[in-house]
């Protein structure tokens, strides 16, 4: 399904569990034009596809490039995959299960398609163009709601022999402690997602112990957000820095068994409550980090915050899907 080496253009696509994103990218993966729309999981699977059909030829449409001149097309997902199918076997956020991205898009689009987990697109994207540009292993830790992992090593991404891997934030660091999402206790996203933050700065608000962050946002956790608890912070409320401190020591805690795993040269950070924090979030992570783990490692890796913000999964999508797609072609040409 190749279309020969001339004006070749890639999509990266972001499913993300709230917000879908297109970008487009010409052959040297440089960004030509994006697109984004909210996503309504109330829809279903089939009206879902044709949110992401519909957004992918808008975008074609305002940068006047045609179907048959792209290459490929790259899909971060959130949810269980089936990497060698290209199918999204759940995604709870969305309410899709089964859906056979990989064969909806190339039949839709007419190019090849790789669908791959949007935490390991993201830190794809970092390893390339971002934060850990060319570094030799980069693990990748986005705290958010739950506690997102991924690993590119000597530029492949890290996978299972299905799906994707680095469920870091499923790590047992607390045993008996917190129930987590999982069923399990004591894991890592249990101690130290925002969340888990969130909970513990809902109920200091309700006791009356964070009372800037209790005027600003009231005592409802959803209102409660990771720029929420930076204001709060700033405002002067102690009971919150040290929350979200106890829980940058959690993930430093949790990062230190992946250094002492994979001896990353680089460990990158991202999302919202990095982005509200770096300066208190990344630098209490690095430390922890660095006080646990081995002696001769302590000194092998840096922590860094993501650059890309929220492109990173749709670029680290398209730059997947061209190496993966551009090497897939070559070896059929070698056969």
């Amino acid at each position: 399904m190749g279309n020969g080496e001339k004006d070749q253009f890639w999509i990266g696509f972001d499913l993300g569990g709230t917000k879908m994103q297109a970008l487009l990218f010409d052959d040297k993966l440089n960004a030509k034009g994006g697109n984004r729309r909210k996503t309504k999981g109330e829809s279903g699977a089939q009206l879902g596809m044709e949110r992401i059909v519909q957004t992918i030829e808008q975008l074609l449409d305002e940068a006047k490039i045609t179907k048959k001149d792209l290459a490929g097309i790259g899909v971060g997902v959130p949810g269980p995959l089936d990497l060698d199918k290209g199918i999204l076997l759940e995604s709870p956020n969305l309410g899709w299960n089964n859906m056979p991205l990989r064969k909806q898009l190339e039949e839709a689009f007419g190019c090849p398609a790789v669908v791959l987990n949007d935490v390991d697109a993201g830190v794809y994207g970092e390893y390339r163009f971002g934060a850990a540009k060319n570094a030799r292993c980069v693990v990748g830790v986005f705290p958010g709601t739950g506690i997102g992992g991924g690993c590119v090593y000597e530029g492949g991404i890290l996978r299972g022999k299905n799906g994707s891997c680095m469920e870091i934030g499923h790590i047992q660091v607390l045993p008996n402690g917190p129930l987590c999402g999982c069923g399990q206790r004591g894991c890592l996203e249990a101690l130290s997602s925002r969340l888990a933050i969130s909970s513990a700065a809902t109920a200091a608000a309700i006791r009356g112990n964070a009372p800037h962050l209790l005027a600003a946002r009231g005592t409802d956790m959803a209102d409660i957000r990771s720029r929420s608890l930076a204001e709060a912070i700033k405002a002067g409320d102690e009971i919150v820095e040290k929350i979200v401190r106890d829980a940058a020591v959690w993930l430093g805690v949790g990062i230190s068994i992946a250094i002492n795993l994979l001896a990353p040269d680089v460990v990158v950070l991202g999302g919202g409550l990095v982005e509200a924090m770096p300066d208190l979030y990344v630098k209490e992570v690095e430390r922890t980090a660095r006080l646990r783990v081995m002696n001769s490692l302590r000194d092998s890796f840096k922590v860094v915050a993501a650059t890309l913000g929220d492109e990173a999964t749709a670029t680290g999508a398209a730059a997947w899907a061209r190496k993966s797609i551009k090497s897939s072609d070559q070896r059929k040409e070698g056969g």
